[in-house]
Formats: structure tokens, C-alpha cells, sequence
């Protein structure tokens, strides 16, 4: 495999799942730090309080990165860092942290991928409604403006969202992720006002002559029906809409689609005029997480073992062919800037050995999928880069820390991070591509 020499290769975090320091230096609680206080959500019991201490091992952990060989880091902010409240003033010890962050990574040579919310809304917002009213969406574009006044100069992109069904469908509709509601109607608004708030804050960051390139990242699957049923196939299409149309619709064609509202019915999203204009505002690039396909049922729920693949310890089947096809689908269907594969991983159960952590499921998990994206560029796809999910095993939201994803492990007792064997494959397939002049 050979890439084009400005093709990015990166590793990503997020913020509540690495940091720790959940109530240090004047932070605020996150709907995530309130979520994992009620009994029973999260698998093991664990909270985020210390996670992988990144609030204070940042400067190892760059180290770290850096070592590796990668030309970015994708990373989030914790708004209640900057912000405790999400609203009035702002907290100088959460922005110098950050600022510290940004200027270690470029001292080392590596490129700020920064995404503004990775779910983690400040709870003072959830408790007037959060996401799901209107009023949160001005604050978020002032969180933008603020981070662009004090980080702007130095990061080479800003996405807005990561996963904004995540925050929708699992937070407010099947109430599994924070701040756990279970409102159909409200998942829906909740959708709205955070693909409004992208589009608003694309708008505002431009106009503040942001020079970062400016995006969002989406978690999008192929829809396989389980069989050539038409029953499967309708609940395909639907799905499909729910998941991939509901989101890429109104970013690139400024509605949404026609055959999900009329499922929705009454609880369909409020859209106010001007809305889809200002979410369709123009992108440099969009972010695709990937893990897996979604095979669809109308009968009972498809069993991922009959599949005769890998299957991760999430349950994912391992199929990175659909990896490709998701890609020459968007540059199919829509008129999308230059793609980032912006997370691609798998969790393993994996053990620590004398020093070593011998991964080869995720080894190959990975090589496959870099593989799927270079297939996609023989097929025409415009790839701007892809990103290693995670850096390192971290809280893995409401499974805790019992699934482990990164490429280097941690013992969270010590905090000790060790280079797992896909680490070490990651390192040399880079060097690789720089000797090729990739």
C-alpha cells in the first residue's frame, strides 16, 4: 500500500475518556461525570474521575504520540473544562491546559485535530433542557468562538461534532449513554439542534476568519438486510435513513429525508425557516468513524456469529470491505468534501505479558481497514487521511474500562502504558510510507 505524501495518519481520544481530573483546576461535571453516579449504567461501576490521568501525564503521553510516528492527534475539549457551566465565565486554568496541549503537539512536530464536542455537555446546560432546547445551541457557538479565540491560530482542523446520533439516539431516545432520557420526540429535536449548532458555528468560526479547516464527524455503517426479504429490505432502507440520510441529508442537500419524517409523524424535529440553509453550510472536510457493517432484520435480531468473521469484543463483526463501500457511497451520493477516516479500531481482550501485549486481532483489524481506505481511492474516493481509534484503552463509555481499544495498554492501577504489538506494526507501516516518500 502506497498513499500520496500529504495523506494524514493519526491516532484519536476523546477527552472525558482520558482525562480524568473530573473536578480539578475549577472544571465543571459534564452530563457524563452525573450520568455514571446513577446505579446500574455503567458496566462496571466505574466513572470517568481519573480515567487515564491525561490531565497531568499530557506531557508523556505526547511523548508517546510522538514516537509513534504519526503526523496528527485527534483530541476533544471538555467544555465544562473551558466553560463549567456552558455559559458565563469562562475558566483560565481549563484553556491554558488546552493551550499547553496544542503547543506541545506542534513542538513535537504533530498536527491539533481538534473536535469541539465529544459529548460531554456541561451539566449546568442539561439542567435547562440540554441539547434538546433551542438556547443551547447559541451557547455552543460561543464555545466555538472562545476555544477559536485562544486555539484558533494553532489547530489545523476543528469538527464540531463527534457522532451526533450518539448524543440523540443513545443518550435521548434509548437512554443507554448520558444524560440517559428515553424520549423519541425529544432524540429527534435533540438531532436538530446539534446539526443547527454545527452549521451556525461553521458560520460564526468563518467569520472570525477561522484558517482551520472546519468539519464534522459522523459514525455511518453500510445497511446489509439479514435477507432479500422485502420485509428486510424495508427495515434496511429505514434504518438506513435513520442512521446515514437523517444526518447527511440536511448537510448536503438541506432537508432531511422525506420517508423518515413520515415515519417520525408527530415526532418529527421543529425546524424553524432558514434552519437547513444554515446546516448545509459549506464543510473543508467531513470525519467517518467506522467499525462496522449493520446487517438488518425484521424478524429476529441477526446473529453476528453466523457471519463466520472475527467477531471483536464489542461484538462487531470485523468487515472492512464495508469500510470501502461506505466510502465510494458518500462520494456516490453526495457532494462531500475530502473524507477522514477519523476513528477505526477494534477492542480485544487483551493481556499483558512479560512487558508485551501480543494483539493480532486488532494488528490485522487495522492493516485490513487501511487497506479498505486505499481501495476506496482506487475507486475514485477523495481520502484526506485516517485515525487510529484509540491512542490508548480508556473509559469506553457505559461498558466503563472493561473493553480495552487502544493501541497501547494501560494498567490502571499504575497508569503504566505499554505499546501493544499493533502499536509497534502502526509505527513501522509509517515509517514505511515515509521512506516511500508517503
Amino acid at each position: 500500500m502506497h498513499f500520496p505524501p500529504n495523506f494524514v495518519w493519526g491516532v484519536a481520544t476523546s477527552a472525558f475518556q482520558i482525562e480524568g481530573a473530573s473536578a480539578e483546576d475549577g472544571k465543571g461535571p459534564s452530563i457524563w461525570d452525573t450520568f455514571c453516579r446513577q446505579p446500574g449504567v455503567i458496566a462496571d461501576g466505574s466513572n470517568g474521575d481519573i480515567g487515564c490521568d491525561h490531565y497531568h501525564r499530557w506531557e508523556a503521553d505526547l511523548d508517546m504520540i510522538a514516537g509513534l510516528g504519526v503526523d496528527a492527534y485527534r483530541f476533544s475539549v471538555s467544555w465544562p473544562r473551558v466553560r463549567p457551566t456552558g455559559s458565563g465565565d469562562w475558566n483560565e486554568a481549563g484553556l491554558a491546559f488546552y493551550e499547553r496541549l496544542v503547543d506541545g503537539l506542534l513542538a513535537r512536530g504533530i498536527q491539533p485535530y481538534l473536535t469541539l464536542n465529544h459529548w460531554d455537555l456541561p451539566d449546568a446546560l442539561q439542567a435547562g433542557g440540554g441539547w434538546a432546547n433551542r438556547d443551547t445551541v447559541a451557547r455552543f457557538v460561543e464555545y466555538a468562538l472562545g476555544l477559536h479565540a485562544r486555539l484558533g491560530d494553532r489547530v489545523v482542523s476543528i469538527a464540531t461534532h463527534n457522532e451526533p446520533w450518539v448524543m440523540a439516539h443513545l443518550g435521548h431516545d434509548a437512554g443507554v449513554f448520558a444524560p440517559g432520557i428515553k424520549n423519541r420526540r425529544t432524540a429527534i429535536q435533540v438531532s436538530h439542534h446539534l446539526l443547527l449548532s454545527h452549521g451556525l458555528a461553521l458560520q460564526a468560526l468563518r467569520a472570525a476568519g477561522s484558517k482551520a479547516r472546519l468539519g464534522i464527524v459522523l459514525n455511518l455503517s453500510p445497511m446489509h438486510a439479514a435477507t432479500d426479504s422485502a420485509a428486510d429490505r424495508a427495515k434496511m432502507t429505514l434504518e438506513d435513513g435513520q442512521l446515514l440520510r437523517w444526518y447527511l441529508d440536511p448537510l448536503f442537500k438541506a432537508s432531511y429525508p422525506q420517508d423518515v419524517l413520515e415515519q417520525l409523524g408527530d415526532d418529527a424535529p421543529t425546524v424553524e425557516a432558514g434552519d437547513m440553509a444554515h446546516i448545509a453550510t459549506a464543510m473543508d472536510f467531513m470525519g467517518v468513524n467506522y467499525y462496522s457493517r449493520s446487517v438488518v432484520s425484521a424478524g429476529e435480531p441477526w446473529d453476528v456469529n453466523s457471519s463466520g468473521r472475527e467477531i471483536t469484543d464489542m461484538g462487531w463483526e470485523v468487515y472492512p470491505e464495508g469500510l470501502t463501500e461506505l466510502l465510494v457511497r458518500l462520494h456516490r451520493d453526495y457532494p462531500v468534501p475530502p473524507l477522514f477516516v477519523t476513528e477505526n479500531g477494534g477492542a480485544f481482550k487483551d493481556e499483558l505479558v512479560d512487558g508485551r501485549v501480543h494483539d493480532e486481532g486488532r494488528t490485522r483489524y487495522i492493516a485490513e481497514h487501511i487497506e479498505a481506505v486505499a481501495e476506496a481511492m482506487r475507486q475514485g474516493v477523495n481520502m484526506g487521511g485516517y485515525m487510529v481509534w484509540s491512542l490508548m484503552d480508556n473509559f469506553e463509555w457505559a461498558s466503563g474500562y472493561e473493553k480495552r481499544f487502544g493501541i497501547v495498554h494501560v494498567d490502571y492501577a499504575s497508569q503504566q502504558r505499554t505499546l501493544k504489538d499493533s502499536a509497534r506494526w502502526y509505527q513501522h507501516f509509517l515509517q514505511q510510507q515515509k521512506q516511500q516518500g508517503g
